[in-house]
C-alpha cells in the first residue's frame, strides 16, 4: 500500500484484483518518476475512491453490471478513468449504433421466443440499451416482451432460464418474509408486480413460472410510462402448483408440491403486504394473474388498506370500456342504450362489468338500471336467476331470463349490440355466431380480448371476414391488417398496456393512499379520448403504441387530479402537474460516469 498526497487531500493506493498490479508499478518507476505515474494514476485513483463510497463499479465488474455498463459506448475518457482500457474493442460506438446492431441480431431469429430470450439476455447485460430499443421500437417488440410471446416463455421458463431476476418468495419463507424482502439491492422501490402464477394469461397454472409475467409488466411500465427500472420490482410468491407437467419437470423452477390453501395461504400474503409496505413505504402493489378464488377476495382486503390494484380485474375493465366508448364514435350510439354480452364470467369479465356499470350509474341510470346492459355466458351458459350455484360476483349479474346452453341461441335471443371476448377459450366466436352480430346490427362491436392468440375467441380475419367488414374489432393479441371487399381495416389490440402504465404512474407522482375504481375509469374516458379519427376510419379503437408514453401522461394527469381531489394524495399538488408527471419520466439515454 502506497500514500500520497495530492494537494491538501491524501490519496490511498492498494494492490488488489482490478487495479495495478505492484510488478506493474514497479516497472513504471524503473522508467519514470513516481510524481508523474501517481499524476498519471490520480483521475483513475480518485474514481475508484468514489466508487468504493457509492458502490460504483469499476473494470471487468463495470461491464458486468447491467445498471451502469454501456458497452462498446464508453467513452475514451470513461475507459481511461474507469480500467476498461483493453478490456473493450478500440471503437466507440454512439447509442443508436448500437441500437442498429441489437435489432440487426434480434430481427435474424427465427421464432418469438428466440428473439425474447435475446431481450432478456440483452435486459441483463446493459438496461438502458434495452429500454432504448424497447422504446424506440414498442409496436414491433411489445408482442415480444410481453403478450403473447411472453406466454410461451413463462411456459418454458425453467428451460430456457438464464439468470435470476425479482424477488422469490416460497411458502418455505413463511415468518422471515421482510427479512428475505431486504435482500433487494435497492431500497427505494415504488411499484412491486406479484403474481402467485396460478392463472397465467389464458394458460392456467405456472406456479414460480409466471416470474416472466411480472418482469414482463416492469418492462412496459419503464417503456411506456418511464416508471425508472430501479424503483420497480417483481415478486413471485411461490405456493406450490397444481400443474402436474411442471411437479415432474426436473428443469422446474419452483417448489415441487401441491398449492398452499386456506388461511396458511392468506396469512402468507398477510405477511408479505404488511412486509412491503415496512421496507419500502408507500409502495403501490399490483396483483397480477391470481385465480378467481382469490383474486376478487384479495383486492377486496388489501385495496382499502394499503395502495394496491388487481390489473386482471380493473386494468382489462379499463380498456373494455374505452373500446367501446371509441366504437360509440364509430356507430353514433349512447352507452346508456348498449346491451354487452361477455363471454367469460372471471376476473376480467366481472371486472369490466364492474366498470361499466359505474360508468352507467355516473350517467343517470341506478345501479340496477346499469347491471341489466350487462350480460354474461360461462362454461355452463347464459347467467340467468333460475340457475343454482352461482358464485357472488355471478350473482349480481344475474338476470330474469330463460336458460341458454349454447352461444348462438344466447346472441339471438339476446339481441347485444357488443360480444367482449374473455373466456380464454378459443374459436368460441364462430361464424354463425358472428353473422348474427351482423345480422343484429349495423356494426357489431366484437372484441375478442383473450390471450395469448392461441387462446383469441376469434382471429381479425374471422371477425372482418363473417362479418363483411361491418364489425368494430378489437383483439387481446396482435394481427395483421385484414382486407375486405377492397377496404383494409387495422385491428387494434386491446392491451392493458394502455391502462396500467399511467395509472401506475399517476399514483406514484401524487403518492396516492389507493388506486380507486374512479381512477379506472377516468383512465378509461381518457384513454378513448386520445384515439383519433383517422385511427377509427382504419378499424382502430385504440390509438398506435408508437403514442403510448404521450398516452401514459395524459393519463397519469387524470388519475392524479383524482387523488388529489378525493384527498388520497400525500404529496402537495405542483403547480404544473403535467410538467412535473413528465419530469419523472426515466428516458433511457447514456450518462457520462467522468
Amino acid at each position: 500500500m502506497y500514500k500520497v498526497s495530492f494537494e491538501d487531500e491524501d490519496v490511498v493506493i492498494r494492490f488488489k484484483e482490478g487495479m495495478i498490479e505492484r510488478d506493474t508499478l514497479s516497472r513504471l518507476l524503473d522508467r519514470v518518476n513516481l510524481e508523474s505515474v501517481l499524476n498519471r494514476c490520480k483521475p483513475a485513483v480518485a474514481k475508484r475512491n468514489a466508487g468504493k463510497r457509492s458502490g460504483f463499479p469499476y473494470g471487468s465488474a463495470l461491464l458486468q453490471d447491467p445498471v451502469f455498463n454501456k458497452g462498446t459506448a464508453f467513452t475514451e475518457e470513461e475507459r481511461d478513468a474507469l480500467c476498461l482500457r483493453g478490456l473493450l474493442p478500440p471503437r466507440v460506438h454512439t447509442q443508436a449504433e448500437q441500437v442498429a446492431r441489437v435489432l440487426e441480431n434480434m430481427r435474424r431469429k427465427t421464432s418469438d421466443l428466440e428473439k425474447y430470450i435475446f431481450l432478456v439476455s440483452l435486459q441483463d447485460r446493459n438496461k438502458t440499451l434495452f429500454y432504448r430499443v424497447l422504446i424506440d421500437n414498442i409496436e414491433e417488440l411489445a408482442p415480444i416482451v410481453y403478450t403473447p410471446t411472453v406466454g410461451q416463455a413463462c411456459l418454458e421458463y425453467g428451460h430456457i432460464f438464464r439468470r435470476p431476476r425479482g424477488i422469490y418468495l416460497s411458502a418455505n419463507d413463511r415468518g422471515r418474509v421482510a427479512d428475505v424482502l431486504r435482500n433487494w439491492p435497492h431500497k427505494g422501490i415504488h411499484i412491486i408486480v406479484v403474481t402467485d402464477g396460478e392463472r397465467i394469461l389464458g394458460l392456467g397454472d405456472l406456479g414460480a413460472n409466471g416470474m416472466g409475467i411480472s418482469v414482463g409488466k416492469l418492462a412496459l411500465y419503464t417503456a411506456c410510462a418511464g416508471i425508472h427500472p430501479s424503483i420497480s420490482l417483481p415478486v413471485t410468491i411461490d405456493v406450490g402448483t397444481e400443474n402436474e407437467e411442471l411437479l415432474n419437470d426436473p428443469l422446474y423452477i419452483g417448489l415441487r408440491q401441491r398449492r398452499l390453501r386456506g388461511k396458511p395461504y392468506d396469512d402468507l400474503i398477510e405477511e408479505f403486504i404488511v412486509a412491503a409496505q415496512e421496507i419500502f413505504p408507500r409502495v403501490l402493489i399490483q396483483f397480477e394473474d391470481f385465480a378467481n378464488s382469490n383474486a376478487f377476495r384479495l383486492l377486496k382486503e388489501y385495496r382499502d388498506v394499503v395502495c394496491a390494484f388487481n390489473d386482471d380485474i380493473q386494468g382489462t375493465a379499463a380498456v373494455t370500456l374505452a373500446g367501446l366508448l371509441s366504437a360509440l364514435r364509430i356507430t353514433g350510439g349512447k352507452l346508456r342504450d348498449q346491451r354487452v354480452l361477455f363471454l367469460g364470467a372471471g376476473e376480467a369479465g366481472i371486472g369490466a362489468g364492474d366498470l361499466l356499470t359505474s360508468a352507467l350509474v355516473s350517467e343517470g341510470l341506478s345501479t340496477e338500471e346499469a347491471r341489466e346492459r350487462c350480460w354474461f355466458f360461462d362454461s355452463k351458459g347464459l347467467v340467468v336467476k333460475s340457475r343454482t350455484g352461482l358464485t357472488g360476483h355471478k350473482l349480481r349479474y344475474s338476470h330474469d331470463f330463460e336458460c341458454v346452453a349454447d352461444l348462438l341461441p344466447a346472441v339471438e335471443k339476446l339481441k347485444p349490440t357488443a360480444v367482449i371476448g374473455v373466456s380464454g377459450r378459443p374459436k368460441l366466436f364462430t361464424r354463425p355466431v358472428l353473422e348474427a352480430m351482423a345480422r343484429l346490427n349495423e356494426r357489431p362491436i366484437v372484441f375478442s380480448l383473450s390471450n395469448p392468440t392461441s387462446k383469441t375467441e376469434c382471429t381479425a380475419e374471422d371477425a372482418y371476414t363473417w362479418t363483411r367488414g361491418r364489425a368494430i374489432f378489437a383483439s387481446g393479441s396482435p394481427f395483421d391488417p385484414v382486407t375486405v371487399d377492397g377496404k383494409t381495416f387495422f385491428p387494434a389490440q386491446g392491451n392493458n398496456v394502455y391502462i396500467f402504465p399511467g395509472v401506475g404512474l399517476g399514483a406514484i407522482a401524487c403518492w396516492s393512499r389507493h388506486v380507486t375504481d374512479e381512477m379506472f375509469y377516468v383512465a378509461a374516458k381518457t384513454l378513448a379520448g386520445q384515439v383519433s379519427w383517422a385511427d377509427l376510419d382504419q378499424g382502430r379503437v385504440f390509438p398506435r403504441l408508437t403514442k403510448i408514453r404521450e398516452v401514459s401522461v395524459r393519463i397519469a394527469v387524470a388519475v392524479a387530479e383524482v387523488a388529489f381531489e378525493r384527498g388520497l394524495a400525500t404529496r402537495e399538488r405542483p403547480e404544473d402537474l403535467e410538467r412535473y408527471i413528465k419530469s419523472l419520466m426515466y428516458d433511457p439515454q447514456y450518462d457520462n460516469y467522468v
